[in-house]
């Protein structure tokens, strides 16, 4: 099975920048998609960024030109960099792995890591 732990959440303030880590372990051969997706109160579960295994990569329209998604294989880490930030980008940042496309669901993801956006 993978593990997926979430790191650098924290509190910002409006148009600065953060960047999440998510360090992956276990059978990580498994996983075709890797992203981010969001939860915050009052509001839907959120895809925020994905990157497929074949190099495809997707954003939410909400996010798109500001947060960028990166990993290093090497190191079994993905990355999003959050820049520009807004307050309603508050919410628990949860980090997600699939076998498949997104559309078949969410085989494993994180604990997830506040991001606060606030003056």
């Amino acid at each position: 099975q993978v593990q997926l732990v979430e790191s650098g959440g924290g509190l910002v303030q409006p148009g600065g920048s953060l960047r999440l880590s998510c360090a992956a372990s276990g059978s990580i051969f498994s996983i075709y998609t890797m992203g981010w997706y969001r939860q915050a109160p009052g509001k839907e579960r959120e895809l925020v960024a994905a990157h497929t295994s074949v190099g495809d990569t997707t954003y939410a329209a909400s996010v798109k030109g500001r947060f960028t998604i990166s990993s290093d294989p090497d190191k079994n880490t993905v990355y999003l960099q959050m820049s520009s930030l807004k307050p309603e980008d508050t919410a628990v940042y949860h980090c997600f792995g699939a076998i498949a496309t997104i559309k078949k669901g969410y085989d494993y993801w994180g604990q997830g890591t506040q991001v606060t956006v606030s003056s």
